[in-house]
């Protein structure tokens, strides 16, 4: 089995892993299932403060990374992998979906920028061959906890990581609708009972309460994952 190599570029290298550390996704990592390498931006800085930021050009609120540093983080990792895949994490990014997750899974070496401040200098997105990815439509403190997004949504598609691969086939957005309701025992609690389809035995049935309740949360909170299920038409 291929292992997959993820290299993050952070001004926080202190981070990491952090969540990537636990659970399933933790126990891949002490596995050897997957690998993280760390690198602190701010070590490739050259002046006696380790400068990595500064004014912008223009004028502006914030600092910007500097492209001479970052410029360096980057040329790092190239000059010992060529193939890796350079993902930089900003809000103007394209949206990052469980598709995309799924084709990343397949790769064997990433590398993600994480941004700080107001982000970095345009010439390193002119520079490489970044692909920009947002985990969505809000601005967080720094590029590090959607990193750590990207990696785990990534890493628990790979085989041997989740021991059922029927639980990461049938998740929401596997198939372009949310994930039906759940349930455990007990039978009874606090009033609320088992939908008793589901005790029935009845496979068919269950499957077709799972499908119905499926699409009806999908159209309620989601419906323009039925625009994608059916080809950009919902009735």
């Amino acid at each position: 089995m291929k292992m997959i190599t993820f290299n993050v570029l952070t001004l926080f290298p202190e981070m990491f892993p952090g969540p990537l550390d636990y659970s399933l996704v933790g126990q891949a990592l002490r596995k050897g299932i997957w690998n993280l390498e760390v690198r602190n931006i701010r070590s490739f800085a050259d002046d006696k403060h380790a400068s990595v930021d500064d004014t912008p050009y223009g004028g502006g609120q914030g600092m910007i990374m500097r492209a001479d540093v970052v410029g360096k983080a980057v040329d790092d990792v190239l000059s010992l992998n060529q193939d890796t895949k350079l993902i930089y994490v900003t809000p103007s990014g394209s949206k990052f979906s469980d598709d995309i997750a799924r084709e990343l899974s397949c790769l064997s070496n990433i590398t993600i920028l994480c941004g700080r401040y107001e982000g970095v200098d345009q010439r390193i997105v002119d520079a490489y061959p970044f692909y920009e990815l947002s985990i969505g439509d809000y601005i967080l403190s720094g590029g590090e906890l959607a990193a750590m997004v990207l990696i785990d949504a990534c890493v628990r598609l790979i085989p041997g990581v989740v021991k059922n691969s029927d639980s990461v086939a049938n998740e929401s957005f596997a198939s372009n609708t949310l994930e039906y309701p759940q349930y455990t025992k007990p039978r009874q609690w606090r009033g609320y009972s088992v939908p008793e389809v589901l005790l029935s035995g009845n496979h068919e049935a269950i499957n077709k309460w799972r499908r119905d309740k499926a699409l009806f949360i999908t159209k309620e909170r989601r419906p323009d994952l039925l625009n994608n299920l059916n080809g950009g038409e919902n009735d």
